[in-house]
């Protein structure tokens, strides 16, 4: 008991210290954490395990089946990635319009405010929602943190590649005062409203894929229930050893196939340039 209160005492102590030091040294310990965001990533998390349980424990008290229950626990997982992603798509372009219209913003503001942090600020309560909670972030290390830090964990946040473009000329403007800084957040919105559109036109043209993606899982399934129940005795091969190792090989399959299906249907964004050059809070 007494190593146990000496252990407790210990890491209140050090974490004591460590408050203190990131007091006097101005750096931040915790970002801030959107709740709603975190709440609503967490309730979905929780209804695909519990499809994943509920799927293979339904297939493995039907079939007794173990290959059975893990497929089609793997297929609860990965089918709504397969068979829906709309909202993510929409969501991911919603993101880069939103750079953009952030982007115009800053350079709007920069003619009537005093400097470049103070222009940044001053779009904070009017930020498109889709990238807010950032724009909140770096607004509040600001108090504690350099402007070129700030902007670069942002930055990091923003996790995009039209983010890294936008990014990178506020922190060389704000280390070396760019002289025609408006003109070159207005080519960077332009350029990433680009993108935005060339997205647009790139998941029209790849809505066929995702449609025959669709029909193909649709028409696996459908047909695998017609055989359960229409003529069980046409599925009892797979319940031998040898059967459920087949199972397996038939499963893997499909996997593959569904894998190149949504690899073909998805797409490949540029490497960020900053990834390996700059660290969080540091210096690039």
């Amino acid at each position: 008991m007494t190593v146990l209160v000496l252990a407790a005492l210990a890491a209140g102590a050090a974490v004591g210290v460590l408050i203190m030091v990131a007091g006097l040294t101005g750096r931040q310990l915790f970002s801030p954490v959107d709740l709603d965001a975190a709440v609503a990533r967490s309730g979905r998390a929780l209804a695909r395990f519990a499809a994943v349980i509920g799927a293979g424990l339904f297939v493995l008290a039907a079939t007794g089946w173990i290959v059975g229950a893990v497929l089609a626990g793997a297929a609860a997982w990965v089918l709504p990635g397969i068979l829906g992603g709309k909202a993510t798509r929409e969501a991911a372009i919603g993101r880069t319009e939103a750079i953009a219209s952030w982007t115009e913003m800053i350079r709007d503001s920069i003619v009537a405010a005093s400097g470049l942090e103070e222009a940044i600020v001053a779009t904070a309560p009017v930020a498109p929602p889709a990238i807010a909670p950032e724009v909140r972030a770096m607004v509040h290390r600001l108090d504690h943190q350099r402007l070129p830090d700030a902007l670069i964990a942002f930055g990091h946040a923003l996790h995009h590649p039209s983010g890294d473009l936008v990014v990178a000329a506020l922190v060389i403007a704000a280390r070396m005062e760019a002289s025609d800084l408006s003109s070159l957040l207005s080519r960077l919105a332009e350029a990433t409203r680009g993108e935005a559109r060339m997205r647009i036109r790139v998941e029209v043209g790849r809505t066929r894929v995702r449609t025959a993606t669709k029909v193909i899982v649709g028409v696996v399934i459908a047909a695998v229930l017609f055989l359960a129940i229409a003529n069980g005795d046409y599925l009892t091969v797979y319940d031998s050893p040898g059967g459920q190792l087949m199972l397996a090989v038939i499963g893997g399959v499909f996997a593959l196939g569904g894998w190149l299906l949504t690899r073909m249907a998805s797409i490949d964004l540029p490497e960020r340039f900053t990834a390996r050059a700059v660290v969080p809070g540091g210096e690039p």
